[in-house]
């Protein structure tokens, strides 16, 4: 009888842990990757807004490598419209850059 409780329990994790959200294995530390459209540019912080229509901050420092097509680019190049993949670390919500991909033609 024990090693069918046993085995009721080891299921009832496994099942436990099947059917936690996704968002919990979305954790901060981890790379993460944004694709969307910039509808604001504030310093060196650029908000995204996705396909799905969320806002995501984005945030560059001075090791974050932008790029247009496969050009190096600047931070300046960056304009409201442009197509963009960012790729990092979350921290507490928003990204920190590690790479700016930038759409091979620029908004206008």
């Amino acid at each position: 009888m024990n090693s069918m409780k046993s085995w009721i329990a080891v299921l009832a994790v496994v099942v436990a842990s099947l059917v936690s959200p996704a968002a919990s294995w979305a954790h901060e530390g981890h790379a993460h990757k944004v694709m969307g459209t910039v509808s604001s540019i504030s310093g060196k912080n650029l908000m995204v807004k996705t396909a799905e229509g969320k806002s995501v901050m984005v945030m560059l420092d001075g090791k974050s490598k932008i790029t247009r097509g496969k050009d190096a680019a600047e931070l300046a190049s960056v304009k409201v419209g442009d197509r963009v993949v960012a790729e990092g670390q979350e921290v507490k919500g928003m990204l920190m850059t590690t790479v700016l991909k930038l759409g091979e033609v620029a908004a206008k």
